[in-house]
């Protein structure tokens, strides 16, 4: 349940920054203008890469915390998908171009 408020929070606060809002539905978290976004805890990690497959543009990987933000820098290394952490600060630069 902690986590699940974690995923929320995050998803918020980034969506926010990013002048959204949060897709709590179907489909990835955040899709704005300037990125695609999926949120992630550190046990669902492994499953961002497929929910970004097939977006055009900057995507990237939000960890809710330090383990789940080490874990997307694991999950993305040789990808073009970035990483964030859950303040929505670029930790890897997603190298897909708008």
């Amino acid at each position: 349940m902690a986590e699940s408020r974690s995923h929320k929070t995050t998803a918020n606060r980034i969506a926010k920054k990013m002048n959204t809002e949060y897709n709590d539905g179907k489909g990835v978290d955040i899709r704005s203008k300037k990125a695609t976004i999926e949120v992630e805890t550190p046990q669902t990690v492994g499953d961002a890469l497929g929910q970004l497959q097939g977006h055009r543009g900057p995507v990237y990987i939000a960890g809710t915390n330090k383990e789940a933000v080490n874990k997307a820098m694991e999950t993305t290394k040789g990808t073009t998908v970035g990483v964030m952490d859950s303040q929505g600060n670029i930790v890897k630069p997603s190298i897909r171009k708008l």
